[in-house]
């Protein structure tokens, strides 16, 4: 059978395959008994995630004290929720908590006296621990690890961890803001008691008991926000909604054996037959080469 290319023959290939089948048998078989070896020896992987969904980012207090503020405080987080919640569960501030809690130095078998230790912890651990947003405007966290206990154990810390580390953010800008807004209210209120001794020393000036009158508005706005920031300081609130909890994996995740069975052992055969059909053309090529000498 011909004509199935420019110069391609059937025929020849065929005849390939019959005078070297032996050889890619035994190649084949010796594949797949290496690929099987080597999956055994592969320490299996057991996976576990969980997933949240982040709170709204604006404060608690606004939705319960503030008259004219319009926030359902059962309300989902955003887009932008769900942004700011993937990059705290990646932040090194979580990693080091992770890793801290968990030894993952010693489970991972990381000697003291390697020179870079921390590097090789943090590639293993960003490795095994996966952080993704769901369609559905949640974030889903999984770890891989040889224990299907401590996989389970170490999403469930990390969903718990979050609140610790979204509390230490908003707490330090609040604390910030409530020193800033006391400082101000007192020299707002030092003005007023001003203002109040000039009106009783001059009770008919109206510019000044207008004056009095804005600033003590403007005073009780701003106690009402520094009510809210200490609500804030005072009552830490969770940041997320935590459905189910991560549970041991029953069934490991990985290797797939019988994927490296069948692609390892193909792959020995296909590079056996790549070594087999450039060593033939070199013996034609030499063959030719010395019939051309010879004539």
């Amino acid at each position: 059978m011909k004509d199935l290319g420019n110069n391609y023959d059937l025929s020849n290939t065929m005849d390939f395959f019959r005078r070297h089948w032996v050889l890619f048998t035994v190649v084949f078989v010796v594949g797949v008994i290496a690929s099987t070896v080597v999956s055994l020896l592969i320490t299996p992987q057991y996976r576990s995630s969980a997933i949240l969904f982040p709170t709204n980012s604006n404060r608690m207090s606004k939705a319960i004290l503030a008259d004219r503020y319009s926030m359902d405080f059962m309300d989902y987080g955003s887009e932008r929720d769900c942004e700011y919640a993937i990059q705290i569960l990646m932040s090194q501030s979580m990693e080091d908590d992770v890793c801290r809690r968990f030894n993952l130095m010693e489970h991972y078998e990381i000697p003291d006296d390697d020179p870079h230790k921390l590097t090789n912890l943090h590639k293993i651990y960003q490795g095994n621990i996966s952080i993704k947003r769901t369609k559905f405007i949640g974030v889903e966290i999984a770890a891989l690890d040889k224990d299907p206990q401590l996989a389970a154990d170490i999403v469930n810390y990390m969903v718990a961890n979050y609140d610790s580390l979204s509390s230490r953010i908003q707490s330090d800008r609040s604390n910030d803001a409530y020193k800033i807004m006391c400082e101000v209210c007192a020299d707002m209120e030092n003005s007023i008691r001003a203002l109040e001794d000039t009106l009783k020393a001059a009770p008919h000036r109206e510019g000044v008991r207008e004056l009095i009158s804005a600033k003590t508005k403007e005073l009780a706005e701003l106690q009402t926000r520094m009510s809210q920031t200490k609500v804030d300081l005072q009552r830490p609130i969770s940041y997320k909604y935590w459905i189910d909890k991560a549970s041991p994996a029953d069934k490991k995740y990985s290797p797939k054996r019988s994927v490296i069975v069948v692609a390892g052992s193909v792959g020995i055969l296909l590079f056996c037959i790549f070594v087999v059909l450039v060593v033939e053309q070199l013996r034609k090529a030499i063959a030719r080469s010395k019939n051309k000498a010879e004539e």
